[in-house]
């Protein structure tokens, strides 16, 4: 329906977070565009159907993913075609296969790179190692104790000084390559969770209430901010649940509800930054809010 169409690009248009995105230079335009054109050409991949498009819908993944790594969480869902029941398994089969080679086959030269720079195997960076400390970390365990905006100030530099500081310490213990780094973070942040087990419960907790939340850092923003954008998120989160739920094709809900989860739960493990959400979560928002509001209120096209 072109109506519904029209205005879920207008609700894009005021999205807060895209607004911000735009106004600044950093990954999050790049990367959200990347993604949404991995996902259009998986669709127009299983409704043509169509292998050329599914080894794009691949490739413009691959580049999502080397523009963020946190993408990776996301790639088994390029064999989505496989749970098309519309088509023989076979051709299922071949649909998902051609999106999969496209990955590897835009991945690939980077990861041979690395392989050839590094003599290791790593498909993007190591940078999921200082994400994983950082995100788990003691320091950021006591975030919730943050109070006023001089304290969250301290806080974000204590967070710097931080990474700073192990990585010198990794320096000098010898751990110089990315691999050595990448595992040397996992051994000290399980050192660290580990011993102290009740800590680490509220640090799950207390990223997941920071990924949910539908307003931005009240320490960081004016007041006026934080209530428009709480209300625009909030607004948008419920009526999300009943475009979801109306959605003509299931298969796609669940794809979508698929995106929330896994991304979610990749930045709960590793670091929770609240724009991070952006790019994952509201594309699937404002796609289901929209035909939710219409088929609450009963608007017309």
């Amino acid at each position: 329906r072109r109506g519904i169409a029209v205005a879920t690009g207008l609700a894009a248009a005021i999205d807060p977070s895209f607004v911000f995105a735009a106004a600044d230079v950093q990954s999050e335009p790049l990367f959200l565009l990347l993604l949404l054109v991995s996902a259009f050409l998986l669709l127009v991949c299983v409704d043509r159907p169509s292998s050329n498009a599914g080894v794009a819908a691949g490739a413009a993944f691959a580049l999502a993913a080397l523009t963020r790594p946190s993408a990776l969480a996301l790639a088994l869902l390029l064999a989505a075609p496989l749970f098309d029941r519309r088509h023989p398994w076979r051709a299922r089969a071949h649909l998902a296969a051609s999106a999969l080679l496209g990955f590897a086959l835009t991945m690939t030269p980077w990861t041979i790179r690395n392989l050839t720079v590094y003599r290791e195997v790593l498909p993007v960076n190591d940078f999921a190692g200082v994400t994983l400390y950082l995100g788990n970390s003691d320091l950021m365990a006591r975030f919730d104790q943050v109070r006023t905006r001089a304290e969250y100030g301290a806080w974000l530099r204590d967070l710097r000084r931080l990474a700073e500081q192990k990585q010198d310490e990794l320096v000098a213990a010898g751990a110089t390559s990315p691999a050595q780094r990448l595992r040397a973070y996992w051994r000290i942040t399980l050192a660290e969770r580990r011993a102290n087990p009740a800590a680490t419960a509220r640090l799950l907790w207390l990223k997941l209430r920071n990924w949910l939340r539908p307003y931005p850092n009240p320490l960081f923003w004016p007041k006026e901010v934080t209530v428009a954008v709480g209300v625009f998120y909030t607004l948008l989160f419920l009526l999300a649940v009943p475009g979801l739920l109306a959605s003509p094709r299931s298969g796609i809900s669940l794809f979508a509800v698929s995106v929330l989860a896994l991304s979610m739960l990749s930045h709960i493990l590793l670091i929770v930054v609240w724009r991070y959400r952006a790019p994952y979560w509201d594309p699937v928002l404002l796609l289901h809010a929209v035909p939710g509001a219409v088929r609450l209120f009963g608007a017309r096209a």
